[in-house]
């Protein structure tokens, strides 16, 4: 099951507001999101080692290196959101009328835009061990609950309230 073109472009969209939640959640200035180097990816889109069948969004970390050397000034990791659009698509499914894919695309893009600045910021390893990046979890998902709250509306509460630490629609991990 993949997005279809329409579903597609609720993507993009929730990604767009997302990143500007980010960005005066996070006080990243003038430069924004741009300094923090991600694509998204359907799960058309996606290698094997991208897709995850426990997550709704896989986060993967990848390195640039500058003439193919490991310690060039120029390298730089990057990060690729691999959204699992099957997952993602079933859950809205399973949970209609309640939740629907817009308020719910507008979590995991917030949630992985979360994720993705901490790592940048150097606030968590992304190779940290699993006890850790199970605390960050917990963590992403207050501050993504705190990023979205002041524009939180029916459909969007009942996403937030699916996030509490109450209920869960499957896991979103790194």
């Amino acid at each position: 099951m993949y997005f279809s073109p329409p579903e597609i472009s609720l993507v993009k969209n929730a990604f767009r507001h997302a990143g500007e939640l980010a960005e005066d959640y996070f006080y990243l200035g003038r430069s924004g999101l741009k300094d923090h180097r991600y694509k998204v990816k359907t799960l058309a889109h996606l290698s094997d080692q991208e897709t995850d069948e426990r997550a709704f969004a896989h986060l993967c970390r990848y390195m640039y290196q500058k003439d193919g050397r490991e310690n060039h000034p120029d390298n730089f990791y990057f990060f690729t959101i691999c959204l699992q659009d099957n997952r993602i698509l079933d859950a809205v499914k399973r949970s209609e009328p309640f939740v629907k894919l817009e308020p719910l695309m507008l979590y995991i893009a917030a949630h992985e835009l979360a994720h993705i600045i901490r790592f940048n910021n150097r606030e968590i390893d992304f190779d940290a061990p699993l006890e850790e990046k199970m605390a960050e979890e917990e963590k992403v998902h207050a501050i993504t609950r705190s990023m979205l709250k002041p524009m939180a509306e029916t459909d969007l509460n009942l996403v937030l309230d699916c996030f509490s630490n109450r209920y869960r629609i499957g896991d979103i991990c790194n």
